[in-house]
């Protein structure tokens, strides 16, 4: 297809652009909204905490559109695929976009997708000269310090606890976040934190240094023959994630079409405050020849884990740790007591609407692992060496894009993920993927599509589709069909289900959003009345309602109204639970408030509310409304200038059905519990 823009109308567009840009909010995004597209339900099945980082990441290292790969337009999971073709298009038409305001211009992008995609996205290049320099002068930087506190004192702080249970530190979580970049060109940064209970201290002996958790990493991209070279905590995103998988899987949810497809993105720096799932060391990508790459990375990096010793005095590793808490004896037991030598290779070609690769794996550990044998973890990794090889094929056709990865462990069972996606109308987007990983097949970094949490024991067939009637109406769903070959956590039988999801959304103006959702998942569970040598199993159906009404009561005024309902039932025993939310959000220039107020009630775990509750930026909260009760906050935002901007976040929850909130050493005597949040953002360079 050929672009053809005259130089009147380019003159035209571009004199427009302040006109053009009012009608964006200069704020930041409002992750909630961006939330509610993309995974649309949340649940037990996704690291959501992650996800939402990783979405506000996006937006404090803007995608240049000048430089941007077909991978990197897609992993922003907005745009669909023709939109994809026709920017790349376009821009191999008529050289480099001199404004965001210029996608008018192309083709499929009207003011709606406009609007959705400009907080993601700049317009810039990379620059040459001193390297020292442009990071000095680099705007897109910033220093983050956060204070957290529960005004009700936890279980473990009290004195009455014993040394092994009580906790070491105050009860606050400091968090300290420094990073300055510029897409396609450098990065830097450094994250530290302390939770709540944990000591900042330097010992040696335990292994800490100062923070419970530090994080750093520099990178520079696009040196020459160099493409990529990151020195510090990274993350790895390639093929279709099932070898080398990052923290990018959106899983299933109301965007049901762009959501399937992993991006191949290569190297990325790691600076989520998680402890768990970051590589350590080096890695870097080098262009060999023409089209071909060869990208190398090594990590040694520490990870917590319950180590025993047997009647023969041979130590391994029962099970690994991944809550990231060090405040008591308990705790820091496990802490750092592993470590993971991460290694391998991937070979990529990429020319024009091709892109494969090989890729080689290999994880040893200090200590052999051994988990305590259950009748779900047969298959499971044991050992100390785990290595793996797959191959990964893309390929774009028309406004269709193919993708796929197969792989295997050595020495044992083979995955495969793979699928097509693309525009068959310019309304109607669709989705086919499959999907199967053998019981044995062992990926402890795959992020792949799945109904399970890891990609092993499942197949699977998955069908999403999204049509728009008009600007204003859109439809959107999905149906996935799945097996487990083999007995799963709380499972204890091979088991086959289903889940579907249905999505109606209308937009009669920019401002109002209402969109009605259901969805239903069945899958078999363990029944609570089993022996312990006989296992009993029923399916088990959850349904989930939600109706959201986002509108404006003026230009700075916005109001939201939610109800969520759902069911749950297993052999005749049926349960059900509810919230009911209000929202208000007042934009005033430098001063901006939010304010909720919710109502639930759910008789059981199973019927568990979760929804994103606006936050400080670069920050998440997903509570699980469990029980009955209310729960509300209040969030203040000032910028004082264009480089400092302060935040307040206060939230309380009242339960009636409880005396004391949580268990063990998190437990909280009475019935309300109160968090305070502060956090400030100041631009330190240029």
């Amino acid at each position: 297809m050929k672009y053809r823009v005259p130089c009147i109308i380019t003159s035209l567009l571009l004199s427009c652009t302040l006109v053009f840009a009012q009608e964006f909010p200069q704020r930041d995004v409002d992750l909630e909204v961006l939330a509610d597209e993309i995974f649309g339900f949340q649940d037990q099945d996704l690291n959501y905490q992650e996800l939402y980082e990783t979405m506000a990441q996006l937006l404090a290292n803007k995608v240049d559109l000048n430089t941007a790969s077909p991978e990197e337009l897609r992993f922003l999971n907005l745009l669909t695929e023709q939109q994809v073709q026709n920017l790349v298009a376009y821009r191999n038409e008529t050289g480099k976009l001199l404004s965001v305001y210029e996608l008018q211009a192309v083709p499929g992008f009207d003011s709606e997708i406009i609007q959705k995609i400009i907080p993601f996205v700049r317009v810039d290049g990379v620059e040459q000269g001193n390297l020292f320099r442009r990071i000095l002068s680099e705007p897109n930087n910033y220093l983050i310090t956060r204070y957290d506190r529960a005004i009700q004192t936890k279980r473990g702080f009290k004195s009455s606890e014993s040394s092994d249970t009580k906790f070491k530190g105050d009860n606050s979580d400091l968090y300290i976040r420094f990073r300055t970049s510029k897409p396609g060109d450098f990065s830097m940064g450094f994250t530290l934190e302390k939770d709540a209970g944990e000591q900042v201290t330097w010992s040696p002996a335990g292994k800490q240094y100062g923070f419970d958790f530090m994080s750093f990493h520099g990178q520079v991209l696009n040196k020459g023959r160099l493409k990529n070279l990151i020195v510090g905590d990274y993350q790895t995103q390639f093929g279709q994630g099932l070898l080398l998988g990052g923290s990018f899987g959106f899983g299933k949810g109301s965007e049901a079409v762009t959501t399937v497809r992993r991006s191949n993105l290569g190297f990325l720096p790691y600076t989520s405050a998680n402890e768990t799932g970051y590589k350590r060391g080096a890695a870097l990508t080098y262009q060999i020849i023409r089209n071909v790459y060869f990208s190398a990375f090594y990590s040694n990096a520490p990870r917590d884990a319950t180590v025993t010793s047997d009647s023969l005095e041979d130590t391994s590793v029962t099970s690994f740790q991944t809550t990231g808490l060090h405040r008591n004896e308990n705790e820091l037991s496990g802490r750092s007591s592993l470590r993971e030598q991460n290694y391998g290779a991937v070979v990529n070609f990429k020319k024009g609407a091709v892109d494969a690769g090989l890729i080689y794996n290999t994880i040893d550990y200090s200590i052999p692992v051994n988990h305590v044998p259950r009748p779900y973890n047969q298959f499971t990794f044991s050992g100390n060496s785990l290595s793996n090889a797959g191959a990964f094929m893309n390929y774009t056709l028309h406004n269709f894009t193919f993708f796929s990865e197969a792989a295997r462990t050595i020495n044992n069972g083979y995955g495969f993920t793979g699928g097509v996606l693309g525009s068959l109308t310019p309304k109607l987007d669709v989705a086919i993927h499959l999907r199967n990983y053998q019981r044995s097949f062992q990926s402890p970094y795959a992020n792949a599509l799945s109904e399970n949490s890891n990609a092993q024991n499942e197949s699977g067939v998955y069908w999403g589709w999204k049509y728009r009637w008009s600007k204003k109406l859109s439809l959107s769903g999905y149906t996935d069909l799945f097996q487990f070959p083999w007995l799963r956590y709380r499972s204890y039988a091979p088991s086959e289900g289903h889940e579907w999801l249905l999505r109606v959304t209308c937009q009669p103006s920019r401002n109002v959003v209402i969109f009605v959702q259901a969805r239903e998942e069945s899958k078999v569970r363990n029944l609570s009345d089993a022996e312990a040598t006989l296992y009993r199993t029923a399916t088990g159906v959850k349904r989930n309602y939600c109706l959201n009404f986002d509108y404006p009561v003026s230009d700075k005024i916005k109001m939201k109204t939610r109800a969520q309902f759902s069911t749950y039932e297993i052999e005749g025993n049926f349960t059900k639970g509810m919230i009911i939310l209000h929202d208000i959000h007042a934009d005033l220039g430098k001063l901006a408030l939010t304010a909720r107020y919710a109502i639930f009630d759910t008789q059981d775990f199973d019927n568990r509310q979760y929804v994103y509750e606006r936050d400080v930026w670069l920050a998440y909260s997903l509570p699980a409304y469990y029980g009955t009760g209310l729960r509300s906050f209040i969030l203040v935002e000032y910028a004082f200038s264009k480089q400092v901007t302060l935040w307040l976040r206060y939230a309380h929850t009242r339960y009636t059905d409880r005396d004391a909130i949580g268990s063990g050493v998190d437990q909280i005597a009475g019935k309300e519990k109160d968090d305070l949040r502060i956090q400030a953002r100041i631009k330190i360079l240029n």
